[in-house]
């Protein structure tokens, strides 16, 4: 694989029997190392393109037309035990609602222990301290007190936090994160957001930050590709979105926005892959 190469390039066409055409000829490409965001509003296709990359539609009836190359590999031509595999592992991803997403009736220690048993044999001790790593990553704490507790007894912004610990257990080479933010308050925005910015610095991870928040897009990705009713209406760098839209759609989004934000990235990408990214074409993100 070579430098040029994209971590994960996709071509994807998914519908339903009674409902064609949901995402229509969607061209996607993500650098090693890169944080790309996905808007658009609801129902335009932005949580059915994650599940896609991921191959989690076919279970609820969906066709998917194209490929998914992620590593050098097709996705799409993958067997369900070979996927699980890499869930969890090489691809996590992070949903929006902690409450949902955790299981009520396990202790927050239990279901990092059991995340990271799902794709790793080792010792008790082994698991503890990849355990207490990815606490600390995430700015929460190891000690027997939290683990021992429910979800019911975190706050949004600490479910949110335990979400991305698990997340990130195994080092995954991409995340998706899927409106993380959209059930928090502003300032813990804030702080999940410049969480998604060290990570990736730290860890090299690449993110596929996917929101309806055009703000927290602007302060966040090296890349932004707008998504319209299903296709994606243009992609760049966040400079040229801001300030220079040439789809319609693009600039009707940002004529609801009070002011424009001005983007002026406060760090470097975390891989050197990501850092002179080539202009790309509207109508596709590659």
């Amino acid at each position: 694989m070579t430098s040029t190469t994209p971590l994960l390039s996709a071509r994807l066409s998914v519908g339903y029997r009674n409902k064609p055409g949901v995402l229509r000829d969607i061209v996607l490409e993500i650098s090693r190392g890169e944080i790309l965001g996905l808007v658009g509003e609801s129902g335009s296709g932005k949580s059915t393109l994650a599940l896609a990359l991921l191959r989690l539609l076919q279970s609820r009836g969906a066709k998917v037309q194209g490929e998914v190359i992620f590593q050098g590999e097709n996705l799409l031509q993958k067997t369900e035990s070979q996927l699980r595999a890499m869930r969890g592992r090489q691809i996590s991803v992070v949903l929006q609602s902690p409450l949902t997403s955790l299981n009520p009736a396990l202790r927050i220690g239990t279901q990092l222990k059991e995340a990271w048993r799902a794709h790793a044999k080792g010792t008790k001790e082994e698991c503890c301290a990849a355990v207490s790593a990815a606490l600390k990553s995430v700015s929460l704490s190891d000690d027997d007190e939290f683990l021992a507790r429910r979800p019911s007894q975190l706050s949004v912004g600490q479910g949110q936090r335990i979400l991305i610990a698990m997340a990130i257990l195994h080092r995954p080479a991409l995340l998706i994160a899927d409106e993380p933010t959209s059930a928090l308050d502003v300032i813990t925005q804030s702080e999940i957001l410049a969480l998604f910015t060290r990570l990736n610095r730290q860890l090299g991870v690449a993110i596929l930050y996917i929101s309806h928040d055009l703000l927290s897009v602007a302060a966040l990705c090296n890349r932004v590709a707008i998504l319209n009713d299903g296709e994606i209406a243009e992609c760049d760098r966040p400079e040229v979105i801001f300030d220079s839209p040439r789809h319609p759609y693009t600039r009707s989004l940002l004529a609801a926005l009070p002011s424009l934000p001005r983007h002026r990235p406060s760090f470097e990408p975390a891989d050197r892959f990501a850092k002179d990214l080539l202009p790309v074409n509207a109508g596709t993100c590659e």
